[in-house]
């Protein structure tokens, strides 16, 4: 303390002295401080400088440069002092050289000796030579008769490191030659009551910690107390609020990069903060007595706010979380911001909160894992039903045709069925925004962007290929073209491709926040060619490549060829079709260091455990997820074609206990979110089913009550029922003076679940299925009459290379439209 009782009395030493100025006549044009005599209004009487008590620290042989003082009055009001002038001074009050040195006109300071009458043309007071010699001196500015307050120049080695520590809270027992910032005697000067930060553990909400550092130079001596006040900045700042005795108190969930600042010395990372991850999200919503608290149902162009509950690891409330709330049906029923819903269309849907990094709960990508920061943590689901029938408009393609014919079931005119459309090529995928709002369809030539009305209003020869999927939002088509073996993210607001990854893209899935997508893999054929495009058959691999906001992309290895994938609900993983089927979670696998304070690596996407499906019969071609969370519904050929069922007790396992690891990624072993609660429903064989050559799609209603198998072969159309298990075969009716039909290829079902259109093989037509009943109706048959187009010479031909005088409806989108009536 001795240096801030000589501080003390040097203030006083300058505290200013009045000048008694008198006149002759015109006293009513003086204004004295006081009375008739002293100082006078708009004289200085108090110059400032500073920082006042945290000072300046000074490398040797370092710049330095004061703040510019300001002068003040008797009043308090600000005033002129003219020309400053700075001077050094030791704890004794003494003129001070070789520890520092001051420019006296400009206060431009040196942590060693200016050069002066250095002659050879070298200005005074441009070169700073190091006096290598630690203390601390003072500045002082004057001027008009009046010195300002001394504020202390801290002069020491260069920093080569800082770090945050956990100190003992007893100064006294640590060495004077290895303390840390809280016990310098700066600190003395602003105690703090604030607990000492503990970085073995996270802080709550609202939880106050003092921040303390220890600061070593190049030989590894303890420096801290020389180097004088360091000041914290936090990254991200909505982690933790830092001031400037350097208490942290804990914001927002996550891990923020901590930097400590000393002065002009410079700023350097010296550890890390973590404020609690949530253990649990808990979405409710009112419902009448005796309901189920999970099923909501809203009615049309009517708001129902969802209420939410977020715990920490801790069990202690957080409030204000940055959470992310999805729809699986974001057309039908959107989710807001702020998590209420309001349906626009009949339909269902389930709705869930996500803590999503960057946005909640984030980490620096070496540190995602300490403490269960920079994972995804979900919320349950809620179900939201909203009655009622909506129209449809439908859009009808083939890849063995050029045109599209789009449907459009409110008109009055007569039938709904629309003029075809040609299309520049002959198209070899066709998927649609949820919004309706754009049509994507590849081709080995180009991309074909059609809008709602089914008009062509782009086409882009830069990205060829399949158009797998577009994000919920709209704005990111997955395009993969075998041809250059590319897999790109294309634009749909900029027409651009916005990433892209080497690999052959076989099928996508996004989750609903559109941050993150799925995608599996294959080899194209050997005589795949820019020659001759429709050779381009690919076969299934074993690479799953993941494009993430957060982490960007991640090439993972499988043990086994994965031909599909879908996302589960919610979107904590996906799972991967194959033999044997597999999981991969979005929790990272993380490996801590031996005492837990850092992390060793981390695996994005890792296999979650799937001990169940270690077998060869465990084998699906196609999934799919229920929205409800409680399904993922495969489907292979493999040993007859039959249903594979994976079953949830319930859609998230239950939160662990207070102080157990984080929600659905434990933490530092291997995720196995999917284990506890699944079980497998017995293969169902899809009866009626005569031959299978290949599953195409599964295709489940968004209220979770049945799913339907499109494929290549022959037979009926099976629909499965996941609350019973149980597969019904649907027969396929025969419309008037048509063929009969053979097999479903490819189908879409309306958003309120009342309708399947389905394209068949045969009759070369579009059947509506009635959902509720599971019954065709021959009068409702839709002929689209696609005329077959040559894929080589892209010109219109008689009949397709099958023989069929039609081209067969594979290709099928919709969206939902209000009624008329």
């Amino acid at each position: 303390m001795r240096r801030f009782i000589t501080l003390a009395v040097l203030f006083l030493f300058t505290i200013p002295f009045g000048i008694s100025i008198s006149g002759c006549g015109h006293k009513s044009s003086i204004q004295y401080c006081s009375g008739d005599s002293g100082p006078l209004v708009g004289q200085v009487t108090t110059i400032n400088l500073t920082p006042r008590i945290f000072g300046i620290s000074l490398n040797y042989g370092e710049f330095g440069q004061t703040s510019t003082p300001t002068a003040t009055d008797c009043k308090g009001n600000g005033t002129s002092a003219g020309a400053y002038t700075y001077g050094l001074f030791d704890a004794n009050g003494h003129a001070s050289l070789g520890i520092a040195d001051v420019n006296p006109t400009n206060g431009r300071l040196c942590g060693g000796r200016f050069n002066r009458n250095s002659g050879a043309g070298i200005q005074d007071y441009t070169i700073c030579t190091p006096g290598n010699t630690t203390g601390v001196v003072y500045v002082v500015a004057s001027a008009a008769g009046v010195s300002s307050n001394p504020i202390p120049i801290f002069v020491h080695p260069p920093i080569n490191n800082v770090s945050i520590v956990t100190p003992t809270a007893d100064c006294a027992s640590q060495p004077t030659n290895d303390r840390s910032s809280n016990c310098c005697p700066l600190a003395a000067e602003a105690p703090i009551t604030a607990p000492l930060y503990q970085n073995d553990s996270c802080l709550s909400q609202n939880e106050t910690a003092q921040l303390a550092v220890k600061a070593f130079d190049g030989n590894g001596n303890n420096i801290t107390c020389d180097a004088g006040h360091f000041t914290f900045t936090a990254t991200p700042t909505s982690v933790v609020g830092i001031d400037l005795n350097g208490v942290a108190t804990a914001l927002q969930p996550g891990t923020a990069t901590i930097s400590a600042t000393i002065s002009t010395s410079g700023t350097g990372v010296a550890g890390f903060f973590t404020t609690c991850p949530p253990r649990s999200i808990t979405l409710s919503a009112p419902v009448p007595p005796g309901s189920n608290p999970n099923e909501i149902v809203v009615n049309q162009n009517f708001t129902q706010p969802v209420s939410v509950t977020v715990l920490d690891t801790k069990d202690n409330p957080i409030n204000g979380l940055a959470l992310t709330y999805q729809s699986t049906e974001p057309i039908a029923i959107p989710v807001n911001p702020n998590g209420s819903v309001s349906p626009v269309f009949p339909g269902a849907a389930d709705v869930t909160a996500i803590c999503q990094p960057p946005a909640c709960n984030p980490s620096p990508i070496n540190m995602i894992g300490l403490f269960g920061t920079g994972t995804p943590v979900a919320s349950n689901p809620l179900t939201i039903t909203t009655p009622g029938v909506n129209s449809t408009l439908l859009y009808i393609a083939s890849t063995e045709s050029r045109y599209l014919v789009p449907v459009d079931f409110t008109s009055v005119t007569g039938t709904p069925v629309g003029q075809p459309i040609r299309l520049p090529y002959v198209p070899n995928s066709m998927v649609i925004a949820n919004n309706g709002s754009a049509i994507y369809m590849g081709s080995a030539t180009e991309l074909m962007t059609l809008g709602a009305n089914g008009g062509l209003t782009r086409e882009d020869p830069t990205v060829q290929g399949k158009a797998l999927s577009v994000s919920p939002d709209g704005l990111t088509l997955v395009i993969s073209d075998p041809i250059r073996q590319i897999t790109y993210l294309y634009g749909t607001n900029t027409s651009a491709i916005v990433s892209q990854h080497t690999g052959v893209g076989t099928s996508a899935a996004w989750t609903p926040d559109s941050q993150t997508v799925y995608i599996t893999t294959g080899t194209p054929d050997a005589d795949c060619t820019a020659a001759n495009p429709s050779a381009c058959t690919v076969s299934p691999g074993k690479t799953l490549l993941v494009h993430s906001q957060y982490t960007a992309w991640s090439a993972i290895t499988l043990d086994a060829a994965a031909p599909d994938v879908t996302v589960a609900v919610p979107s904590v993983g996906a799972y991967l079709a194959g033999s044997p089927t597999t999981a991969r979670s979005y929790c990272p696998s993380t490996t801590l260091s031996s005492d837990g304070l850092s992390v060793v690596s981390n695996e994005f996407f890792p296999q979650a455990d799937n001990s169940d499906f270690d077998t060869p019969s465990v084998t699906t071609d196609v999934l799919a997820a229920t929205d409800d969370g409680l399904h993922v519904i495969g489907a292979t050929v493999t040993g007859g074609p039959a249903i594979r069922d994976i079953v949830f007790s319930s859609p998230l396992p239950p939160p662990p206990a207070p102080g157990a690891p984080v929600g659905a990624c434990p933490v530092p072993v291997p995720p196995s979110y999917f284990t506890p609660q699944r079980s497998i429903f017995p293969p169902q064989t899809l009866t009626g089913v005569a031959t299978a050559t290949a599953i195409n799609q599964v295709i489940p209603t968004s209220d979770s009550k049945v799913a339907f198998v499109t494929y290549n072969g022959t037979g009926v159309l099976p629909a499965y029922t996941p609350a019973t298990g149980l597969v019904t075969p649907i027969t396929l009716d025969t419309a008037s003076g048509a063929a009969a039909p053979t097999a479903p290829v490819d189908a879409a079902i309306s958003t309120d679940n009342t309708t399947l259109f389905v394209g068949t093989t045969g009759d070369n037509s579009v059947h509506q299925i009635d959902v509720p009943s599971l019954s065709d109706n021959a009068a409702n048959i839709i002929a689209p009459n696609l005329v077959c187009t040559d894929p080589k010479t892209n010109a219109d031909i008689p009949a397709c290379p099958n023989g069929s005088i039609t081209a067969i409806p594979n290709l099928i989108v919709q969206h939902p439209k209000k009624s008329l009536n």
